[in-house]
């Protein structure tokens, strides 16, 4: 099935980009980036993608076609048909750019349409997938995993090949999320002069409308330090929870809201449990998922924000949203030393730096509620900082400016 929604504009660049997310997408870096930003500076996006059970959304896309519903086996079936058509019709006065974003095999598939067809062929790579996948099934592995972490780390050995060997080598550009990310593809041999880093942004247009602040019921009064996005435990919020047990030791009434949730019941529970078991079950709240306005409420209500991003080689090369938002949002803010979010703090002085310990998160967070008015002060650099490095605004104008140059050049 296919879904059309044209709205492009005479002139304009045109990017065709091959996505593996259902549509509409809730990814800021392409719904708010190809969808809102990028046609202000002359480039307009057809975007593929898969379906879900939400309507089609405006989301400022020139097309947008979307595979049907059902079983797993026939959506990917029915998305990898929709995938080969489109790309093989695609015109090339209709189209100045082939991107394929996240997806190793269909990147192989739209590199040798785009050599036919002359068009220039990008590919988008926002996280070490292969890398990724190869990790959790050597880790299923040693656990005691069987046939299917088998079958799991093969493709990721067969795509990591094709991956670094094929389609980044022959891509005419290559998007990556961070200067750190760009740093581990250049090792494997990608030359570094045709990759462009785009980190994370924040729609500084939607944070204008600032939210009026909201306390959680019943937590009106003393210190509260919140957490925005997933509580799955590759994040690790436990450790938050442990902070949580060293600031109320000078803190006795601080508070931790979690503004989010897991991908399953069991998954938040345990945290729940665990904070319990630590001594502190009744100053931790999960607030479950809330539309992005109700959640800036609550972030705006707190006193501060905690960023806490595990280390290790394939979360160091990603780019933190929610440290971007709740500088954008003008709260203090505590981040550990992810080298994304490194750059940001130490950057913009408006944060506070920390290292990836309990300990190092507490410390950060005692200063922060001890002097609220210098903290406030120190923060109010932050949407300056956002709106001038990581607005979309920004973000956009650099991206667009790329592919401009990448098609002159063809």
């Amino acid at each position: 099935m296919s879904e059309r929604n044209p709205r492009g504009s005479a002139g304009a660049l045109r990017v065709l980009q091959l996505v593996p997310d259902a549509l509409p997408t809730f990814r800021v870096d392409v719904s708010v980036l190809f969808g809102k930003y990028l046609p202000r500076y002359g480039v307009q996006c057809d975007v593929v993608g898969k379906t879900s059970d939400a309507p089609l959304l405006d989301q400022g896309f020139s097309s947008v076609r979307r595979a049907p519903t059902g079983k797993k086996w026939r959506v990917e079936l029915s998305y990898l048909w929709l995938y080969i058509r489109t790309i093989f019709k695609a015109r090339r006065e209709e189209c100045n750019v082939i991107q394929v974003r996240d997806m190793v095999t269909h990147g192989l598939i739209g590199l040798l349409c785009a050599k036919l067809k002359r068009v220039p062929f990008v590919y988008w790579m926002s996280y070490l997938m292969s890398e990724s996948r190869i990790d959790r099934a050597r880790t299923s592995l040693r656990n005691g995993g069987g046939l299917r972490a088998r079958m799991v780390l093969l493709k990721g050995l067969v795509e990591y090949s094709l991956l670094y060997k094929v389609v980044l080598r022959f891509a005419d550009h290559v998007f990556v999320q961070t200067d750190t990310m760009l740093d581990r593809v250049e090792q494997k041999g990608i030359p570094r002069s045709k990759m462009t880093p785009v980190p994370m942004g924040v729609d500084m247009e939607a944070v204008m409308a600032r939210p009026e602040p909201r306390r959680p019921e019943g937590w009106d009064a003393g210190p509260l330090l919140a957490y925005l996005g997933t509580l799955d435990p590759v994040r690790q919020i436990d450790l938050i929870i442990d902070a949580l047990v060293l600031i109320r030791q000078v803190q006795p009434d601080a508070r931790l809201l979690l503004i989010g949730d897991a991908s399953t019941k069991a998954d938040a529970q345990r945290l729940l449990d665990h904070a319990a078991k630590v001594g502190v079950g009744d100053a931790v709240r999960i607030t479950g998922w809330l539309p992005i306005q109700e959640a800036w409420q609550l972030l705006m209500g707190a006193d501060a924000a905690v960023s806490y991003i595990p280390r290790g080689p394939i979360l160091d090369t990603g780019s933190p949203t929610k440290v971007l938002e709740y500088m954008a949002l003008g709260i203090p803010s505590l981040g550990n030393d992810n080298p994304d979010q490194r750059v940001i703090m130490l950057e913009s002085d408006a944060g506070w730096l920390t290292d990836s310990t309990p300990a190092g998160m507490a410390d950060a967070a005692i200063r922060i509620f001890a002097d609220p008015q210098s903290a406030a002060r120190r923060a109010a650099a932050g949407p300056g900082y956002i709106e001038a490095k990581r607005s979309y605004r920004v973000l956009g104008e650099m991206v667009a400016q790329r592919y401009k140059v990448l098609v002159a050049q063809q």
